[in-house]
């Protein structure tokens, strides 16, 4: 079995210029598959395209909470967009009161689309929060988000959000920030979520873990995360490998015949 980058921004101008390259540096470190994310209605396209064009890559579709100017999709476009075939996954979504500051209505309103998309299409939603937690678990809860399910990416809160999001059968996935000495919060999660529940993820080009922290993110570099994971836990690379795999599939259930 393989491992998957279960989120990345292949689309970006840090990796789509070597599309190739990235995909063979992945292959080579035992990387099958990696779910890139749009991140504004506009660049969907370039998301759908790369899934079209390399079997490896699977593709969400939905509008970043920080996006601004651009079209705001309604449920119902999100709805059309996540009937195309490379599509397993509605997001990325959320709330992020680091970036957004003042009236942040309209970011309130995306989110409540994004899960209302999840919930008529039956994907998961992938969720960012970023200085907003009790917020995003808060919203989650009251639009019935456990009927989708979904995964907080790039986790990087405390155990208490962590258990908010397990309870309401959200999975957990690790970027490189759990590699980082300072994330010590994030480490105690990886240590302590259940196994059958995590994922783990580059979100490349940004947050390489170490020994690449500072350097452009890319899918190879999963493999390391997975490894400091297992390390964390005390258990084999191959356990957490294999985990986050059958996790994947388990949530992304529509990636299973997508070859």
């Amino acid at each position: 079995m393989s491992l998957i980058d279960s989120h990345c921004h292949l689309n970006f101008p840090e990796l789509i210029s070597r599309i190739p390259e990235v995909l063979e540096n992945a292959a080579a470190n035992d990387i099958q598959r990696m779910l890139c994310i749009a991140t504004s209605w506009e660049n969907q396209a370039e998301v759908l395209g790369l899934a079209e064009q390399h079997s490896e890559i699977l593709a969400a579709v939905g509008i970043h909470p920080t996006t601004e100017g651009g079209h705001e999709a309604s449920t119902e476009e999100l709805v059309a967009a996540a009937n195309h075939d490379r599509v397993i996954a509605i997001g990325e979504t959320g709330l992020d009161y680091f970036r957004s500051t003042g009236d942040l209505t309209w970011q309130h309103e995306r989110f409540h689309r994004h899960i209302e998309a999840g919930r008529q299409t039956g994907l998961p939603i992938i969720i960012h929060t970023r200085a907003a937690a009790e917020d995003t678990m808060n919203t989650l809860r009251e639009h019935q988000a456990e009927e989708c399910g979904g995964v907080m990416h790039c986790f990087a809160e405390d155990w208490d959000i962590a258990k908010q999001a397990l309870d309401i059968g959200f999975y957990i996935s690790f970027s490189g920030i759990v590699t980082f000495k300072s994330a010590k919060n994030v480490q105690e999660v990886a240590r302590q979520a259940p196994l059958d529940r995590i994922l783990v993820e580059t979100d490349s080009p940004y947050l390489a873990p170490m020994p690449h922290r500072g350097k452009t993110n890319e899918p190879a570099y999963t493999k390391h995360t997975a490894e400091f994971v297992a390390e964390l836990r005390g258990i084999p690379y191959e356990q957490v490998r294999d985990a986050t795999t059958e996790n994947f599939y388990r949530l992304f259930s529509k990636a299973t015949n997508r070859t």
